[in-house]
């Protein structure tokens, strides 16, 4: 019986809309193209999408997306 494999970490927050504008998934702040290659990404690189994910939609629509707390 071989062991069962993690799930892959995923930004997705089933709020599928793809921004003609700005190229991002209004939801998750992806690319068309991450979206499409995400299953086949090793985690590290997944992770490193992730990370930028935040700031991008920031960026992307700052007036939506709140600031983070400061402690």
């Amino acid at each position: 019986m071989s062991p069962l494999r993690p799930k892959p970490s995923s930004p997705c927050t089933k709020l599928c809309i793809l921004d003609a504008a700005t190229g991002l998934c209004e939801g998750c702040g992806r690319t068309r193209d991450e979206i499409a290659l995400w299953g086949s990404m090793p985690e590290p690189r997944r992770r490193a999408v992730m990370a930028t994910l935040e700031e991008r939609l920031r960026a992307a629509y700052p007036a939506r997306v709140p600031a983070p707390a400061v402690p």
